[in-house]
């Protein structure tokens, strides 16, 4: 090959300096002496194409939406870096294309700062959200509120900030140092609250614990009374339902003692009561043979020979005792129906006899006689003119009137 090696950008001369034409000037852009012209030649074109590639990646990056201010830094250090580019190629189509960026790196610029100040206004709105659902814990009553929830509610809240703090746009730092604040004041109240509220619950155990302790020594010491001692135990099982809550174990705890205490008493009454049932069972059997003997007088029509049976009878079953508590209720209401039957008889009597009444019912008798003979002699003429309707008529007003007579004289 000739000495002098020649391209359309480009030549290498007789002592291996290579030149470059760049805006239609020559200049030298360096020497390769170890090599021959060609590879002279090649080197610094291979320059050239290492900076397209550098241009075209830059370019790549911007139509993917790098962030502007590093495209811009690119396009700085290339544009100086063309000036003087000790590269054999068309380095001014080099500097159109990196040129024609400075225009996206614009456009770029704005888009990212619409788009940074929308993720800005999306995550300080989140962050108020936080700060306002702390707030919201904070305002509760906390004689109301649920502090397991409560706790882990505000525990979650703090883990969303600490996140959103950590991988979320960054805040004006007026903006987020305000927020911050209101988030600690709030978490800092919900802390106060909890513990004044444990502190509080713990004086009041302490004091119910104290209470109730008094009242398990008052039922221990009913053990000496025996079974008189219930209607006391009972009044201080009383004061137990008022005395409030002690936290549920302590509160398991004591209940056991008091009951315990009761269930002494009531072991002592049930082997009393065994006691008296088999006792009071031959009062049983006396007592059902008198009720038998009384039964007649449920239907019994003569009220003063009912009367004499029935005191004879009352003398004889307040004679005969007391029968077993499971079978009291049962012959006491058979004893009492009985009695009520008696009774009855004894009112209808009066009824019939009261002067009074009897007057009235003496009068309103015979204006209701009076009425029926009037409405039969209707009915009797309007069946001889057989008039039906008139018939229907007088037959139901007739009925009526009798069945109010037969009430009267009952």
């Amino acid at each position: 090959m000739a000495a002098n090696e020649n391209t359309p950008w480009g030549r290498v001369d007789e002592t291996g300096t290579v030149y470059v034409t760049d805006r239609g000037v020559e200049r030298a852009v360096g020497q390769y002496p170890d090599g021959t012209p060609e590879e002279a030649l090649a080197y610094f074109t291979r320059k050239y194409v290492e900076l397209d590639g550098q241009v075209r990646l830059l370019e790549q990056r911007a139509k993917a939406g790098a962030p502007a201010s590093d495209v811009a830094k690119t396009v700085t250090s290339l544009t100086a870096a063309l000036e003087t580019a000790a590269a054999v190629g068309d380095l001014d189509s080099l500097r159109t294309r990196v040129g024609a960026l400075t225009a996206t790196v614009e456009k770029l610029t704005e888009e990212q700062k619409a788009e940074a100040a929308a993720a800005t206004e999306a995550a300080l709105a989140e962050r108020t959200a936080i700060v306002e659902a702390a707030e919201a814990l904070a305002a509760k009553d906390p004689q109301s509120v649920q502090w397991k929830q409560t706790s882990a509610a505000l525990d979650e809240l703090f883990t969303r900030w600490k996140d959103h703090q950590t991988n979320g746009p960054r805040l004006p730092k007026k903006a987020g140092d305000d927020l911050w604040k209101r988030f600690r004041a709030a978490r800092t109240t919900v802390e106060n609250n909890r513990r004044a509220f444990f502190a509080g619950l713990d004086s009041e155990h302490k004091e119910v614990r104290t209470r109730k302790q008094e009242l398990i020594d008052k039922a221990v010491a009913l053990a000496s009374q025996g079974t008189a001692a219930i209607p006391a135990y009972r009044r201080l099982l009383d004061e137990w339902k008022l005395a409030g809550r002690a936290g549920k174990k302590i509160d398991d705890a004591l209940w056991a003692q008091f009951k315990a205490a009761g269930d002494a008493l009531y072991a002592a009454k049930a082997e009393v009561d065994a006691r008296e049932n088999e006792e009071f069972a031959g009062n049983l059997a006396v007592k059902l043979a008198i009720l038998d003997e009384a039964a007649p007088l449920l239907t019994a029509t003569d009220r003063v020979q009912a009367r004499a049976t029935l005191s004879n009878i009352q003398r004889k079953w307040d004679a005969a005792g007391k029968v077993p508590r499971d079978h009291v209720k049962s012959v006491e209401d058979r004893m009492r129906q009985i009695e009520l039957a008696v009774k009855k008889l004894e009112e209808e009597h009066w009824n019939r006899s009261d002067p009074e009444k009897k007057a009235r019912s003496e009068g309103l008798a015979a204006q209701l006689e009076q009425a029926i003979a009037g409405l039969e002699a209707d009915l009797a003429a309007a069946t001889a003119a057989k008039n039906v309707k008139k018939i229907a008529e007088l037959t139901e007003a007739l009925e009526a009137r009798r069945a109010w007579l037969g009430a009267v004289d009952r």
